[in-house]
């Protein structure tokens, strides 16, 4: 089922498209840089434009990835569980952040 404004939102793009808003946006024709999780990519963006400087989700991403390389180099033992712990954490940290944006922007 489609969202009950769909048909509004739609009406609304096909104005501004055809009153030209659309034209010579930022980046208009070229390729998004989407490395990695593209939710991640897209949030990162929005932050970055909305005057943030080194966005959140920027930081937790790339601590993410090394706690992951952290947690597939140590063998089996309390440094492993220790690492898998870290790595939850910043996981849930990144949920609650993506979360937070999405209610207040």
């Amino acid at each position: 089922m489609d969202h009950p404004l769909i048909a509004l939102i739609d009406q609304q793009i096909a104005k501004a498209e055809a009153e030209g808003q659309f034209d010579d946006l930022a980046g208009a024709g070229k390729p998004l840089e989407l490395s990695g999780n593209a939710a991640d990519a897209v949030l990162d963006r929005m932050v970055k434009e909305a005057g943030g400087n080194a966005s959140p989700f920027a930081v937790l991403r790339d601590q993410i990835a090394a706690a992951r390389v952290r947690v597939a180099e140590l063998p089996d033992g309390e440094a492993r569980l220790a690492a898998q712990r870290d790595l939850a954490e910043l996981e849930t940290k990144r949920a609650i952040e993506i979360e937070a944006f999405k209610k207040f922007g």
